[in-house]
């Protein structure tokens, strides 16, 4: 399967637009964002879990890494409630389950092999910093090489500019909304730029991103 494999298109899902589809699963359902592969596959994707799901314990060959949207993730390691943010680099492994349900958007298969620091963290209790922008806080959450992930907040009525950096990025609205040429993106929308892209948002509603940047190719990824 190839979905969304260009790498140097724009890409914008918006949650109208999705449907969610089953996976192998019983009780597994997902929206998939972007899709290079099967089954194993480096993989962006919204993942919705039934109460009640447990999994075997499975390596992770080209890691994971998830936000819980909603509910509490559970594996050996711990408890994730909605909010928290997971590294499982290549070669970790875990045992995963959820009692009550819940939603993770995950990406699979997108680890540098040299990324190797195993982590979550839980955003609702950690430390946001101020930015040179007085209508934006930052919640940095992982760094290395060129690749940066942060969540951000933005006041309502403000304005965001700014040029895609070398490797793209991505953006996932957590909460409120943004607009783009009277185009709105509400909460769970997905957008994909490539480097070199002008972004421009007009904030209609305060919000909360979660951005990652500086990890993808410059090109059509291959098979």
């Amino acid at each position: 399967m190839r979905l969304n494999a260009d790498f140097t298109q724009t890409i914008i899902v918006k949650p109208e637009n999705t449907n969610w589809s089953p996976s192998p699963a019983k009780g597994v359902e997902r929206i998939m964002l972007d899709r290079i592969g099967e089954e194993v596959a480096r993989a962006t994707t919204i993942v919705r879990f039934a109460k009640d799901k447990y999994f075997p314990e499975h390596q992770h060959d080209g890691g994971e890494e998830f936000f819980v949207l909603e509910g509490v993730f559970s594996d050996q390691y711990g408890d994730f409630p909605a909010g928290t943010y997971v590294r499982n680099p290549v070669g970790t492994s875990h045992s995963p389950h959820t009692v009550k349900g819940c939603i993770i958007f995950v990406k699979l298969w997108q680890f540098d092999q040299g990324d190797d620091k195993q982590f979550s963290i839980n955003t609702n209790t950690a430390q946001w910093i101020s930015s040179t922008n007085p209508d934006q806080k930052i919640l940095p959450l992982h760094h290395f090489n060129d690749e940066i992930v942060q969540m951000e907040k933005w006041a309502s009525g403000s304005f965001i500019h700014r040029v895609a950096p070398k490797g793209g990025v991505e953006i996932l609205v957590l909460e409120g909304s943004l607009q783009d040429n009277n185009e709105r993106y509400p909460q769970r929308t997905w957008l994909r730029y490539p480097e070199a892209e002008i972004l421009n948002f007009t904030v209609t509603e305060d919000c909360t991103l979660l951005c990652k940047s500086g990890h993808l190719p410059n090109t059509e990824a291959d098979d």
